[in-house]
């Protein structure tokens, strides 16, 4: 009797909550909607190639924050309620929104400026949604070398710019995931790569991930903008699954075309059309071989 008893109450009792995943931006714990706050930009003109990007959220739990600079979304991390990171200006209106959100609701501040610099054909944007994680952006250059005579694109010819190497042969400029003067934070990111006079060619754009402690997996998102502040402009957004620790997935491919022009292919998206090298499959297998990209180009 006893023990039918004893597998009633057991039967009765809610099985424990699942432990919660460490994947996904997390909220703030204050219970009033947070009020933010852009101390900059200040609006009105520059001439400058970056937008500083500074302000304050008043539930210093929030962390991080989230932002959007003319549609393109970064996660920025706060200290004491405080956030300011530079990012590269567009040309012409530049639409900085932050974003912070706590058990109360969700706070925003908006402002707008104008940079008189010119346009950016080529723009990356690398982040992901969970902390502790490195998703290390890497992005292989064209060279006068890297389509071999039979018109096959020769991964080991490409430029290779990345974390530990930073200096672009062909003029692009590499941004090290840089906030509160710490540049080597493992998490969400911003990691940005721009290219203001980018050579024709094929250019290809791959994460390197990462994770650390008991962070098992996270979602890596691609923002590519080409041609930005031109009436060319066009943007791509990627999303993609990460889980294996050390393995290389591609991104995106960009075939530069010139005067405006450029494909985008963006493997089990898109159909790959007439102009691009054809072992592009090929050229991805051995880049995600064991040992990862950073054996590639060095």
């Amino acid at each position: 009797m006893v023990a039918e008893l004893l597998a009633l109450v057991l039967a009765a009792t809610p099985p424990p909550a699942p432990r919660p995943r460490d994947a996904g931006v997390p909220t703030g714990k204050g219970t009033e909607r947070p009020v933010v706050t852009l101390t900059s930009p200040a609006g009105g003109w520059s001439v400058g190639r970056m937008i500083p990007v500074e302000g304050t959220v008043s539930d210093p739990t929030v962390d991080p924050v989230t932002l959007s600079i003319n549609g393109d979304r970064y996660l920025l991390r706060t200290s004491r309620g405080r956030f300011s990171r530079k990012f590269p200006a567009a040309y012409g209106k530049n639409v900085v929104i932050a974003t912070a959100t706590n058990q109360g609701g969700t706070g925003t501040a908006q402002v707008t400026c104008f940079a008189q610099v010119p346009p950016v054909p080529l723009k990356v944007v690398l982040t992901s949604d969970t902390d502790g994680v490195y998703t290390d952006l890497h992005v292989y250059e064209p060279t006068k070398t890297s389509v071999g005579p039979d018109g096959n694109l020769v991964l080991k010819q490409m430029g290779h710019v990345y974390w530990a190497k930073t200096a672009s042969p062909s003029g692009g400029t590499f941004y090290l995931n840089e906030q509160g003067g710490d540049f080597d934070q493992p998490g969400y990111g911003p990691y940005l790569y721009v290219h203001r006079a980018p050579p024709a060619g094929v250019f290809l754009i791959a994460t390197n991930y990462w994770p650390s402690g008991d962070k098992g997996h996270t979602v890596g998102m691609l923002d590519l903008t080409l041609f930005e502040g031109t009436p060319a402009e066009t943007k791509r957004t990627v999303r993609i699954p990460l889980a294996t620790p050390g393995s290389t997935r591609v991104l995106a491919w960009v075939n530069v075309l010139g005067e405006g022009r450029a494909d985008v292919y963006v493997p089990g998206q898109d159909d790959l059309g007439k102009g691009w090298p054809p072992n592009l499959d090929e050229v991805a297998r051995e880049l995600t071989r064991k040992g990862g990209p950073a054996e590639q180009g060095d």
